[in-house]
């Protein structure tokens, strides 16, 4: 099968690498000709996680690398996905298949990636998420985990599960698209909470954190219209480890060294993603403190150990 992969970031990448490495597709892997990752792979293709096997092509073509995949995997951030699709749409692109695996909300609406390519894509595209746990370090090194594709169409669903399933990677199916895209992005959110607390040397009130968060996400989802079992699943409590815990979470990290007023140069989508919530908080009226806490300590910097210790001051209520 042909894969053209967007994106040729930390994820991107890995997902190239294993499509054709561990799959044995025909992959391209499409990058702008001036991001930094893509001039590094076109010079050695390396980078600091993984080496690309010599049968993935490298282009910064839009046109060529689209032209004629089967699939289209993005993996972009969140931000720019709304621009991005802008410009597939100037190249005509209809009756193609796409899988997102970005994990994030576009900030200045609180809208759900599968939304927005709604929106904006010819309505001849399918599209599917692929969410769950894992590091690149871990798969490159042949660490098993298990992932979830989701889509409104079970049959493309299954069908991209039995192109992308391994020994590497075991998929399940899910149709609850929202979530699968809401627990996935907000697990981010609780990401840098947890590195917030690593910062202030609380990384014991993790356990509370995972419990509390995946309820107040859970209660989000049920009013978006979505199946609020699906948080407690791996697109959302699943991926908590990987996020929460890892030395190689990014969004962990992020909030770790905000703490300690260290600078943080690589992606943390939580950020974005925190202001996303704050809307979707405040538009369907769902108490979300958790997120609230991290939006108001990054975007209203407010003092952390102020807004933390704050989570504790709620009045006392049963916990379901």
């Amino acid at each position: 099968m042909k894969i053209t992969v967007v994106g040729p970031g930390r994820w991107g990448s890995c997902i190239a690498w294993y499509c054709a490495h561990h799959k044995g597709h025909d992959v391209t892997l499409y990058g702008l000709a001036d991001a930094p990752e893509f001039i590094q792979f076109s010079e050695t293709r390396k980078n600091e996680y993984i080496t690309l096997p010599d049968s993935i092509k490298l282009t910064c073509d839009l046109e060529y690398a689209v032209k004629d995949a089967e699939v289209i995997i993005i993996s972009i951030g969140a931000q720019h996905f709304r621009g991005f699709l802008k410009e597939l749409c100037a190249l005509g692109v209809k009756n193609k298949k796409f899988v997102l695996c970005m994990k994030g909300l576009e900030c200045t609406t609180g809208k759900r990636l599968t939304e927005i390519f709604k929106e904006e894509m010819d309505g001849s595209c399918k599209v599917a998420v692929w969410v769950g746990p894992g590091h690149v370090q871990d798969y490159y090194a042949g660490r098993p985990s298990c992932m979830i594709i989701s889509s409104e169409d079970i049959d493309y669903t299954k069908w991209l599960v039995s192109e992308l399933n391994s020994s590497l990677i075991r998929f399940y199916y899910n149709e609850d698209l929202i979530g699968c895209e809401i627990g996935a992005a907000s697990k981010n959110v609780m990401g840098i909470a947890a590195g917030m607390l690593d910062g202030i040397d609380c990384e014991g009130l993790k356990g509370a954190l995972m419990a509390r968060g995946a309820r107040e996400i859970s209660r989000l989802v049920r009013a978006m219209g979505g199946d609020e079992l699906t948080v407690y699943g791996l697109s959302h409590l699943g991926d908590y480890q990987a996020t929460l815990f890892s030395e190689f979470s990014h969004n962990r990290m992020y909030g770790e060294r905000y703490i300690k007023g260290e600078k943080m140069t690589k992606l943390a989508e939580g950020v974005d993603t925190s202001a996303a919530l704050v809307k979707l908080s405040e538009k369907l009226g769902v108490y979300l403190p958790i997120s609230t806490a991290v939006y108001e300590i990054i975007f209203k910097e407010k003092p952390y150990m102020e807004v933390l210790t704050g989570l504790f001051d709620k009045d006392t209520k049963f916990e379901f």
